[in-house]
Parts: structure tokens; sequence; C-alpha cells
């Protein structure tokens, strides 16, 4: 049994000026939504008080954890350590800069008895400065004619049931985490649904995901990733018994068998 229904993993990297106002919105989340949910904030080497200030939210309720790296760990390797460490059967990542709304993910959440992946895309993609909106888009297209994955969005706040995590190992320790995940668990062909969600504009600071050393790293990754696509295509991996798509097929072949569940 799960401690918690979802664990929302902050990674903050420098964030001192953005954190308090993203760690309540998370709370407004769970709060508008009745959720039973765990914040768990990884501190990813910060050199400012990022750490202090997670420190002073984790010590006022115990529902807040807070993880501390001695060195940047990146977006994606805070990720996955916060999914190591996490206590909710599903897990999603909100960032510590202030863009994402965490209630609007948090309200599909019911969405995740009948798959093992939301995948959410923006309908208000206005509030990003046009040269990100740019980079997106040649992103999206690169993805898609070279793997033919053809989701609406690939960064977002994607809910993830933990257990199918089996099996996976993440290379990406950057900003192209979430893609390689994505393809990874959908390569597995576990259910997903695609959902609408807004952004809203940062409380301060800048960006991380467009500096050089971040695209750098997600070319590395994307390359490594390739040979994963056609890995899967060639040699399906098994699912996870406890997910949501092993039981729905589980249920099919009872109804084409005539039994019951």
């Amino acid at each position: 049994m799960y401690d918690y229904q979802i664990t929302a993993i902050m990674p903050a990297l420098n964030e001192e000026t953005c954190l308090t106002a993203s760690i309540n919105n998370v709370l407004e989340g769970f709060r508008r939504h009745n959720l039973r949910g765990e914040l768990l904030i990884v501190n990813d080497g910060s050199s400012d008080r990022t750490g202090a200030l997670a420190d002073e939210w984790g010590g006022r309720y115990d529902f807040i954890h807070v993880l501390h790296h001695d060195k940047p760990y990146g977006i994606g390797g805070s990720f996955w350590d916060g999914v190591q460490h996490a206590r909710g059967e599903v897990v999603t990542m909100i960032p510590g800069d202030g863009e994402n709304d965490a209630a609007e993910i948090f309200r599909y959440l019911n969405l995740m008895n009948e798959v093992d992946i939301v995948v959410p895309f923006v309908y208000n993609p206005g509030v990003r400065p046009w040269r990100r909106r740019l980079l997106s888009f040649v992103y999206h297209q690169i993805i898609y004619f070279t793997t033919a994955y053809s989701l609406n969005y690939l960064n977002g706040t994607v809910m993830y049931r933990r257990s199918i995590f089996e099996g996976i190992t993440l290379k990406s320790n950057g900003f192209f985490y979430q893609t390689e995940l994505l393809i990874k668990t959908i390569g597995r062909h576990y259910l997903y649904a695609e959902v609408p969600y807004a952004l809203k504009k940062r409380d301060g600071g800048k960006s991380k995901a467009t500096t050089l050393k971040s695209l750098f790293s997600v070319v590395s990754g994307y390359l490594g990733t390739l040979r994963d696509v056609y890995a899967l295509r060639s040699r399906p991996a098994p699912i996870s018994a406890s997910s949501i798509t092993a039981r729905r097929h589980r249920e099919l072949l009872q109804a084409e068998n005539g039994t019951s569940p």
C-alpha cells in the first residue's frame, strides 16, 4: 500500500526567488483536488538559499520531504532520484521555477484509474517567448520524424504510475529525460492519455532549458535513445504486472474466454 496517491517531485537548482511560490502552488493543488499528496523537493546542488528554504518547508509539514545533492545531477537525474525515494503510487515532476500550475495536472489524477501515463500538452503556448516556442517546434519535429512518436508535447508535467519504471534505466540527466521516459514506457505499450493544460508565467529567474549546456545534453540524450527505440521495436520488453495496462489485458483475455475477472 502506498503512503500517498501522488508524489510531486520538484527539482530545484538555485530557485530561491521562485521556490516558495512553487511550493505554495503545489499545496494549493493538493487542497483544491482533495489529494493525499507528497511533495518531494530535490535541491540539486544549489549555491543559493534553495536548500535552506526547502528544509524550512520540510520542517513545517510531514508530507514535504527534501533531498539534497552535493552537486547538480541535472533535472533528469533529480527526477530519477526522486522516483527512487517517492512514496506515492503516481509520480510527476513539478519544477521549482514557478512556470507550471500543479493543479493543471493534478486535475487528471482520476484518469490514472484507466491508464498508466497521462501526458499533458500546452494549450496556451503564447506565455512563452517566441524563441522558446520555435525551439519546441523544431524539437518536436525531429523526434517525430526520427522515432515516429507523435505526441503533442514531450516535456510537460507527465504523470507516471511508478511501477511501470520496473526494468527501465534512465540515461539522460538533462532535459531530454522526459522524452526518453516517454519513448521507453510508451514503447512498451503502456496505456496513456494526452490532456490539455495551461502554463503560467515564471515568477522570476530565467529558464535553464535553453542554455548551451542543456542543448548539448539534449543532443547527447537523443542520440543515445535512438538505439533504444529500435531495440524496443525488435524485442518488446515485458510490462509491470501491477500496471493498469496489464490489468486491462487480463480483463480483455477473460472476456474473450468467457470467464469472470
